[in-house]
């Protein structure tokens, strides 16, 4: 593979056998995702990634029969490759007890059902992917998996070792601001002195070495670090075990300019020795 070039995944498959879960997997492992493409429109859309992402962008696109005519054109579209990438093509599949199950839970008529039986649609479907599967680079049968499972199999197959790492925000605000409401975890440090009564260190911010200093050098400061790190690398490896991509983690104070950022700093600092890709947001910083 040309190593200026990112990875082009084409994941096609049955209805119901995982194909929007193998594309969220993809797309948080970093790939540009492009879903219910029109095959005759796969070259199209990559040049355009190129152009504006630079062709180290990772793409993935995602083919089902929703595409009509057009999806006969995928084959030829992959024969003749697509702008110097090496592609990868992915088929999902089930047995049809799994996916008319599926398919019956989420209350969703099949493309080629035509009027006719939940299993007629899935007899067409195999009928028209049959030589697509065939010549597939990785076929995954999800019969047997859970949410979690698949996205596993996507990662061990398309990730890397920074892309599957557990990405950890570790997010400063003011609870004057309200605390932010995607957040995991959430602790309040306004246990702690507030640097905001210190007229030397009141202009200052978190992210000052003396605010930092007179932050974490209060008392209680390093013990409820001390606990609260390993505390939180325990969660974040049962995220990984789980499948998840991404933590956040709200430490709060006041107004989210002193005590919270040094906190945060010092966390995402702690985080990141473990391995972990941590980073320091702060949302209020400024704001007062």
């Amino acid at each position: 593979m040309d190593d200026t070039h990112g990875q082009l995944v084409v994941v096609t498959g049955m209805t119901g056998a995982g194909r929007s879960t193998a594309a969220k997997e993809l797309e948080d492992l970093g790939f540009f995702v492009v879903d219910n493409l029109p095959p005759s429109l796969l070259p199209e859309v990559v040049r355009l990634v190129d152009e504006s992402h630079g062709p180290a962008q990772p793409v993935a696109v995602v083919v089902d029969v929703r595409s009509g005519s057009f999806f006969q054109g995928l084959r030829s579209a992959l024969a003749h490759g697509v702008a110097g990438r090496v592609t990868t093509l992915v088929f999902l599949d089930a047995t049809d007890e799994v996916l008319v199950r599926r398919q019956e839970a989420a209350r969703r008529p099949h493309p080629l059902q035509q009027g006719g039986r939940l299993l007629d649609g899935l007899q067409r479907e195999r009928v028209v992917l049959a030589e697509l599967r065939s010549e597939a680079d990785l076929v995954i049968d999800t019969t047997s998996l859970n949410v979690h499972q698949l996205t596993d199999r996507i990662a061990e197959s398309f990730g890397t070792l920074e892309t599957t790492r557990l990405r950890v925000s570790v997010i400063s605000f003011g609870f004057k601001y309200g605390i932010p409401v995607d957040a995991d975890y959430v602790a309040d440090m306004r246990f702690l002195p507030n640097p905001h009564w210190v007229p030397e260190l009141r202009p200052r911010t978190g992210q000052d070495a003396e605010v930092s200093a007179y932050v974490l050098g209060r008392p209680g400061a390093a013990e409820f670090v001390d606990a609260y790190v390993p505390l939180l690398a325990g969660v974040a490896q049962g995220y990984v075990r789980e499948g998840k991509r991404f933590m956040r983690v709200a430490i709060g104070c006041t107004g989210g300019k002193h005590r919270s950022v040094a906190m945060s700093e010092e966390i995402a600092r702690r985080l990141g020795e473990q391995g972990h890709v941590a980073r320091a947001i702060h949302r209020d910083l400024g704001r007062e």
